[in-house]
């Protein structure tokens, strides 16, 4: 292990993957220049989990992350055993045998000696009804449907723990919390104590900073045009302490940015209220959370504090819900929005006679946007001129001929209707399975996590937690009287933001970019002023909870993308880009403040 500056012991984890998809630089990066103890790779958004069931409907085998094999491990693997590092990822998803197999066969191809462990317990699928499931707390309550694709519990750190001290080099898992993979390694070397929350509310609070790659180390970073060398940007590294702290840093003479503000984005990333972040092993407070900056490219994060679990785990369920297509048409020339939305129209007004015809109902969803036109800006949208859009129509039926028929209808708007109407290379849209996924909640003690290792099966006994649910809380009260502004200016100039998505549910994390400007921002930017401004987007409410450790606020938008993930049919169905939207909007600040300085605008 890596030895802290005051003799105490530091363990070195690097964030090899933010999701099913990114760059095998990570993975590479970090075992060839980090110097790290252990290298977690994270797969599975809730998105994922759809996406892996669609998989398995075709092929038995599938279901798990490929990538962790074919690119991920097949380039490191040989390195990895030689320095000893150990390596967890959540790469099993719903078919945690075909990814074990996947990982033996290819050890045994590089002629590397491996003992792997998985983690099993986490598939519910097939008995969901019986555990007693109760809907989450969130914007749109659903039954939990008596069939489906899957079921998987979101398990904790406690069995990546165990599997660790049964002396696994390679742990893998299904549905687990993101931060489990992190927090599971500092137990297993500082010998947590499962009541040690402030803790393990630490430990998770790392997890949760490099849960995503390089979101942590300058990616997406608001002020993105500070941020150097892109193609070669640092994955994270946390330099962990027995006493929760941890230092955030990536491998030398990489890209990126480590800077508190870029950190503080990472912080508030998909987070609901900070004072009740829910975990399995904690329920987590990240309101007094201090980030600081403690030499060239590294970052100290301190102050997260916890309490007791709940008695219950969080399920994501996926389920089949008939069938959608996206088709698009490029347009160009004069009028080119107003073009292409009347040609999108035209489409849909020739469907609904075709769909009649053939004795068959319309379309149960329908959408038509104009990429190029900021359609997602709605009424702030300030390019309605523009010359080159692309239209793109997408629809949803419970029977896959009727999209069929729309599939072969998109074409021919190119000779018909507009003039500077193309179609992109690729030919006719397809028709894929509408996967929708579901959360709700079952008792812990219905789920016995087990570790399997080679050919033992060791159980994990999970603490029961303390029943009764932990509820959000309302969000703050506005804050009024304070400084009047004199000139008006984006609320990026004073002000950086980052965004995500929880099934339906969009989060905003606003950082003041100086402490003096938060009572600004907390009076003018609040929960009615956002609910305004994306009016054409949510049909739920705002609230609005504060950091102050490190000057910010968390909006949580209800009903705000359309259904989200694989249900959603807009253009940005995950909430990416409502931080960079909300950014626009207009407050008024002292003169002083900007006086001199260049807006990040």
């Amino acid at each position: 292990m890596s030895g802290a500056g005051d003799g105490g012991k530091v363990v070195r984890i690097g964030g090899a993957s933010g999701f099913w998809g990114d760059s095998v630089a990570g993975p590479i990066q970090l075992v060839e220049r980090g110097e790290i103890d252990y290298l977690v790779f994270d797969y599975l958004a809730e998105t994922t989990m759809a996406i892996l069931a669609s998989a398995r409907l075709k092929d038995p085998a599938a279901g798990y992350a490929t990538d962790f094999i074919d690119s991920a491990m097949r380039n490191v693997l040989a390195q990895v055993a030689k320095k000893r590092i150990r390596v967890l990822a959540n790469a099993g998803g719903i078919n945690l045998e075909s990814c074990r197999q996947a990982l033996l066969r290819l050890a045994a191809e590089l002629g590397v000696s491996l003992r792997v462990a998985v983690v099993e317990g986490d598939d519910v699928n097939g008995r969901l009804q019986e555990l007693d499931p109760v809907q989450m707390d969130g914007v749109t309550p659903a039954e939990v449907p008596a069939k489906t694709l899957s079921a998987n519990a979101y398990l904790g750190a406690l069995p990546v723990a165990r599997a660790l001290d049964e002396g696994a080099d390679v742990v893998i898992t299904g549905r687990c919390v993101d931060s489990a993979l992190t927090l599971g390694p500092l137990i297993h070397e500082f010998g947590w104590r499962v009541d040690d929350y402030d803790r393990l509310a630490a430990g998770s609070l790392a997890g949760h900073i490099i849960e995503c790659g390089c979101q942590a180390t300058g990616g997406l970073h608001t002020d993105w045009e500070r941020v150097p060398d892109w193609a070669d940007a640092g994955y994270p590294i946390l330099e962990c302490a027995a006493d929760g702290t941890f230092v955030v840093t990536k491998p030398p003479a990489t890209g990126g940015l480590i800077e508190p503000l870029a950190v503080a984005e990472q912080l508030v990333y998909e987070i609901g209220d900070p004072k009740a972040y829910v975990l399995p092993d904690v329920v987590c407070d990240f309101t007094d959370v201090r980030i600081v900056g403690v030499g060239e490219g590294r970052v100290r994060v301190s102050g997260a504090r916890g309490r007791a679990p709940t008695d219950r785990y969080k399920v994501s369920a996926t389920y089949r819900d008939g069938f959608r297509c996206s088709g698009v048409m490029v347009i160009i020339g004069i009028d080119a929005p107003a073009k292409a939305r009347r040609t999108g129209q035209a489409v849909l007004d020739r469907m609904q006679v075709l769909l009649a015809r053939a004795g068959m109902p319309y379309f149960r969803e329908q959408l038509v946007e104009v990429l190029g036109a900021e359609t997602m800006y709605g009424p702030h949208a300030r390019q309605p001129g523009s010359r080159e859009v692309m239209m793109r129509v997408t629809v949803t039926h419970d029977d896959r001929r009727a999209l069929e028929m729309f599939a072969r209808e998109l074409a021919p708007s190119g000779t018909s209707w507009a003039p500077g109407t193309t179609l992109p290379a690729g030919g006719r849209p397809s028709v894929s399975p509408m996967i929708k996924q579901v959360g709700c909640l079952v008792p812990k003690r219905s789920i016995t996590p087990v570790v399997r290792i080679e050919d033992r099966f060791v159980t994990v006994e999970i603490p029961p937690g303390s029943a009764g649910a932990v509820q959000e809380g309302p969000g703050d009260a506005v804050v009024a009287g304070g400084p009047q502004g004199e000139i008006c200016v984006p609320l990026v100039t004073i002000a950086v933001a980052r965004s995500g998505d929880k099934g339906d549910r969009s989060n905003i994390g606003v950082i003041a970019r100086r402490p003096e400007y938060l009572s600004l921002i907390l009076e003018q930017v609040t929960p009615d002023v956002v609910a305004a401004y994306f009016a054409h987007l949510i049909t739920g409410p705002v609230r609005r909870y504060r950091l102050p450790g490190i000057h910010a606020c968390n909006f949580i938008l209800d009903g705000a993308l359309g259904g989200g993930g694989t249900t959603s049919l807009r253009l940005d169905p995950l909430g990416k880009g409502m931080a960079q939207m909300l950014l626009d909007l207009e407050v008024r600040v002292p003169a002083a403040w900007v006086a001199g300085r260049r807006s990040p605008a």
